[in-house]
């Protein structure tokens, strides 16, 4: 290897005005090829001709030294730490003269810091700052606390006159803050409550601009609003508050779906979907943020992701109710309605509804209907490859990786990327198509980041970084969003009176009606053992404290952002009795009927529980070890594995009453069962009646049966008791292995 210490030796590179600049790098040319400029070259040139007429040289030497290489550091300055880029732009052969450029972004800093660095963002090269800052500034601060800091700055403006250069850069950047914050996010302000600091900070704006004027007389509205709803509070009371009543399930006509086309639903659901969309407010997606939604006193946070929620568990609950209500159809006429709903997923594909397609997928893949054995067999084979494709597009493999690619194709495309037939039979040309994406992918990346890195350094500061990365995720919303804004539908009012008059099934309703239809005891061709994965949980008194609040049933939906947070949190509640993938407990303060809960029978979707390595200490009660086993029943119905959270303190008994629980059984019945580890090779171990489970299994599989002494069935003697609470769909959080490798 060359020394680096090599210098030029009197040539003159180009760009490169002194001599002792060091060299990295070397290229052997042919003698013919290649010159060397400047007198000094000549001369070697010259020499280098009459050396090989006396001595042939078959090669010549080129050397390279570091010409744009930019260089970055960090620089902490009052209170703020900077990430600085100094990059060197060398002219060309008509200019010689070099230029340095230099830029600056925050990388971490106080909170006051942080808010005044609006003001200077644009002059330090930082342009991003403000969008980013607006974005996610609600995970450390809040609106109030902003505008004091800025209203306590222009009380105190910089330079020493009006005229001053330095005054009029600062009033400009004063408006753009202002101008960008009123666009985007006029509810901040709406919601301060108190318009006093609204009418502190109109008198402060400049004074000498037709920007400024305007933004003082929108903030002057704003506080008179603020005013007008302090005084008279019923007239401006929230309307969504008022709920409408249940629908009469007397009404309710299952088969009348099957009246309207498949293309005719797609759209009118693409029509909710599309306009629940375009109202969400990415912020409300922050992990930080999503995850305080069940604390007291923030029971109106994150609304328009609440609304979402509860769409995907009312379609999802409509496809249910329509297959499993007519229990005296013969499975033929029951087949027609799967195949119909298979038809408005294919269609909602076509109009790239991602939302809805993974809605009737889950639904469809619930154990409910999984296991209706001869209705599977009589529908139509096509059907079933195009259900196949479909759900396929919701393997969590690599991360959702295929969901995210389809995401990242159509996005901002005009039409879905499928073939021409699909597109002609189920889209209108004429009209742009918007996607709308499954929100769930974009919750697990938020909530998985928000647990993965630090809110703030070690030194106190906020970590900034940490908010650049969540608004790249909050990015890809809002330009899925923008994608939405101009479709256009048409409201077909039959589809919505159906709609709206689907009654709520509770998990045991569904499958009640299942078992009426289809009696337990027949083999399902159509079931698949579940893949097994052997899985692990950290320690959970690191979690955040936000997770110490009560999960509202209603709006539990299964992504990780709910799934790992709230499920974890009733662990710590109780931690010989919990799991991370059905919420066993009824709702504590209220009756509202549960959601469904589908779960994923073939080994396509299986679902990961992974949650890191070995916890490090102990759980409120519980052992330091843990792992989560999954325990089917000894039938032959198609029944699927339930997952159990086991820790090292918990005994079989109690894993055998969890395991009845999950599967809608009697949890009393505990002492008739016994409970089996399913080993490689077909070998059995029988778990000791009282022993501790976590320490008398294997560590070489994690599947478990549950069967009877007597060998009888279940169903005849003990019917179905036990209420679950849970949604769908079941997704588990990677952990933090997987942040790492997002990250």
């Amino acid at each position: 290897m060359l020394p680096r210490n090599i210098r030029t030796g009197g040539y003159n590179l180009p760009g490169v005005e002194s001599d002792n600049v060091p060299l990295i790098g070397f290229r052997p040319l042919s003698p013919d090829r290649g010159t060397i400029s400047g007198h000094s070259g000549r001369r070697a040139a010259d020499a280098e001709v009459q050396s090989s007429q006396a001595e042939p040289s078959p090669m010549k030497t080129t050397w390279y030294c570091p010409l744009d290489l930019p260089t970055v550091v960090e620089e902490e300055e009052d209170g703020v730490i900077y990430t600085v880029t100094v990059k060197q732009h060398h002219g060309g052969p008509n200019s010689p003269m070099s230029t340095v450029s230099k830029s600056q972004c925050v990388k971490a800093g106080t909170e006051e810091k942080l808010v005044l660095h609006l003001l200077h963002s644009f002059c330090m090269g930082d342009s991003s700052f403000i969008t980013i800052f607006l974005s996610t500034y609600r995970s450390f601060t809040t609106t109030g606390r902003v505008l004091d800091i800025l209203s306590d700055r222009l009380e105190n403006p910089p330079g020493d006159s009006e005229r001053s250069q330095i005054r009029q850069s600062f009033n400009k950047a004063v408006c753009t803050v202002f101008s960008t914050w009123l666009s985007e996010y006029p509810e901040d302000f709406k919601s301060l409550g108190d318009p006093s600091r609204l009418l502190r900070l109109a008198p402060l704006l400049p004074h000498d601009s037709s920007s400024a004027a305007d933004l003082r007389a929108r903030f002057l509205r704003i506080a008179e609003e603020l005013s007008e709803k302090a005084l008279l509070p019923d007239t401006h009371k929230d309307q969504t508050s008022f709920t409408s009543p249940p629908p009469d399930a007397s009404k309710f006509e299952p088969t009348s779906i099957l009246g309207f086309s498949g293309a005719l639903i797609a759209e009118q659901l693409t029509m909710i979907e599309t306009e629940l969309f375009v109202r969400l407010v990415p912020y409300h997606c922050l992990g930080s943020l999503w995850s305080q939604r069940d604390k007291k006193g923030r029971e109106g946070v994150c609304w328009s992701v609440r609304a979402t929620v509860r769409q995907f568990n009312k379609l999802a609950n409509a496809v249910l109710a329509s297959c499993l209500w007519p229990t005296k159809l013969r499975s033929q006429q029951r087949a027609r309605l799967l195949e119909k709903w298979i038809s408005v997923a294919e269609a909602c594909r076509a109009r790239k509804n991602f939302s809805s397609l993974y809605a009737i997928v889950s639904a469809l893949k619930s154990n409910p209907i999984h296991r209706l054995r001869k209705t599977w067999q009589d529908t139509d084979r096509e059907a079933l490859r195009k259900y196949e494709e479909l759900s396929e597009i919701f393997s969590d493999k690599d991360n959702y990786s295929q969901t995210r690619e389809l995401l990242k194709e159509e996005g901002t495309s005009k039409f879905a990327n499928l073939e021409n037939r699909l597109n002609n039979r189920y889209l209108n040309k004429s009209n742009a198509q918007g996607t709308v994406p499954y929100l769930g992918i974009f919750l697990t990346d938020l909530t998985m980041l928000d647990t993965a890195v630090k809110d703030r350094l070690d030194n106190g500061y906020i970590n900034f970084d940490k908010r650049r990365r969540e608004f790249e995720v909050l990015a890809q919303i809002r330009l899925l969003q923008s994608s939405c804004k101009n479709c256009v539908f048409t409201a077909d009012e039959a589809f919505v009176q159906w709609y709206n008059s689907v009654p709520t099934l509770r998990e045991e309703e569904s499958y009640r009606l299942s078992n009426e239809i289809e009696a337990p005891g027949d083999p399902s061709p159509r079931g698949h053992a579940p893949a097994v994965v052997i899985t692990q949980c950290p320690d959970l008194s690191t979690s955040r404290t936000s997770l110490a609040g009560d999960s509202d049933s209603f709006f539990d939906f299964h992504s990780p952002v709910n799934n790992l947070l709230s499920k974890l949190t009733k662990h710590m509640r109780s931690p010989s009795v919990s799991c991370l993938d059905v919420d066993t407990s009824p709702p504590t303060n209220e009756s509202n009927p549960a959601t469904l809960t589908p779960t994923t029978p073939t080994k396509s979707h299986r679902r990961s529980a992974s949650c890191g390595n070995n916890p490090p200490g102990n759980i409120q009660g519980s052992g330091a070890d843990m792992r989560i086993i999954r325990i089917r029943m000894d039938l032959e119905d198609g029944n699927l594995y339930r997952s159990i959270l086991v820790t090292s303190n918990d005994k079989t008994p109690t894993v055998i009453s969890s395991a009845l629980e999950k599967h809608n059984q009697d949890p009393k019945q505990a002492s008739r069962y016994e409970l089996i580890q399913l080993l490689p090779e077909g070998k059995e171990l029988v778990i000791p009646a009282t022993g501790n489970v976590f320490y008398a299994m294997t560590s070489s599989s994690v599947d478990f049966l549950l069967r009877r002494k007597d060998g009888n069935s279940p169903f005849g003697s003990h019917p179905i008791s036990t209420e679950t609470s849970a949604t769908f769909p079941r997704i588990k959080a990677k952990g933090r292995r997987l942040v790492r490798n997002l990250f």
